[in-house]
């Protein structure tokens, strides 16, 4: 269906809008820059974002002290983990001037399937599951083929492992086998005094990002990392067992003492779906890194690797050199994006 035009009136009211738009953000940034120009603000200075609230940020300053600053008119787009450049008011407040590069970006697709970011500078992204909400494999397959697609290496922790049985059950074996892959797995509890060693040498030093379902620990193993912090802890449900949203914005927490190299943590809202409705077929065959080496040497070059003969994904499941289960879900991913968006 062809788009309908816009009469000339119509035309004219746009343009009027747009026009008055622009108009009051130059008087805000007209505003800034006088200050700025009448010496109300001090130097220039870097500092990070660790809390976004609309046209405010908190921005932690080169010493880790929080200010509330107010974002000149121009900028637009700021995320938990930019680094900023701000200048400090008499009052104890600032404004954020300029956007520093960015190294990386953590993105998710909304509900219109537009990729937009929800944090920056992320080194590692801590993929969180637990015994309890029962994890599936094709759910943890989905995060690793959306952080593979980042460009952010991610890491698998499992939490709550007092709930596992004594020979790890099925869980324990899914885990080696991700392990086997190449992928950094994380054995966690709340439940014990050195249950989050492992999980703290691995934050040592870098920006880290948590997500995974609610309900599986990640304001938990935060609450713990860093005793200071006060953040809101959701009961696991007793009649669903599956977690309550406690986390309403992204925000970053120094990691610092505990004979701990100084870190970062990014905690995000919870997850129940991850949507991968913005990649196309050949990004979520990436997605799976065992399948690397095989990649290219199909028979046809426009192999959709389901049935066609000489195709090197099947025959290396054959030969045991994919693991059968891991294959059945990346054709369960695709199936998925083919059918359009849906509850994992």
């Amino acid at each position: 269906m062809s788009k309908r035009k816009l009469s000339r009136q119509q035309r004219w009211r746009v343009e009027k809008i747009q026009a008055e738009r622009a108009k009051r953000a130059e008087k805000l940034d007209a505003k800034e820059t006088d200050k700025l120009t009448a010496g109300e603000y001090g130097a220039e200075q870097i500092g990070r974002v660790v809390a976004h609230f609309g046209r405010t940020l908190e921005v932690h300053d080169t010493d880790g002290t929080p200010v509330r600053c107010q974002l000149r008119a121009n900028l637009d787009g700021l995320v938990t983990g930019d680094k900023v450049i701000w200048r400090a008011a008499n009052d104890g407040s600032g404004v954020v001037v300029a956007q520093l590069p960015r190294d990386t970006a953590l993105k998710r697709p909304d509900a219109r399937g537009q990729l937009k970011p929800v944090a920056a500078n992320v080194d590692q992204l801590l993929i969180v599951f637990a015994v309890e909400p029962a994890p599936h494999a094709n759910l943890i397959d989905r995060y690793l083929v959306a952080a593979e697609a980042t460009g952010i290496p991610p890491v698998l922790v499992l939490n709550k492992t007092d709930l596992l049985p004594e020979d790890g059950g099925e869980l324990g074996r899914l885990l080696e086998r991700y392990r086997k892959i190449g992928y950094p797995v994380v054995r966690t509890t709340t439940a014990t005094e050195n249950g989050l060693d492992e999980l703290r040498q691995l934050l040592a030093g870098r920006t880290s990002v948590f997500v995974g379902q609610s309900g599986v620990g990640k304001s938990s193993l935060i609450d713990l990392l860093l005793p200071d912090e006060q953040l809101r802890i959701g009961a696991l449900s007793e009649d669903s067992r599956k977690g309550t949203h406690t986390t309403t914005t992204a925000r970053l927490y120094p990691l610092t003492g505990g004979g701990v190299e100084e870190g970062d943590l990014i905690d995000s809202p919870g997850i129940r779906e991850f949507g991968l409705i913005h990649l196309d077929e050949q990004a979520v065959t990436e997605g799976f890194i065992e399948f690397h080496p095989f990649l290219g040497y199909c028979r046809f070059r426009d192999c959709r690797h389901r049935h066609e003969p000489g195709c090197a994904l099947l025959e290396a499941v054959e030969a045991g050199k994919i693991h059968p289960e891991r294959f059945a879900s990346y054709r369960r991913i695709l199936d998925s994006l083919e059918a359009g968006p849906s509850p994992l």
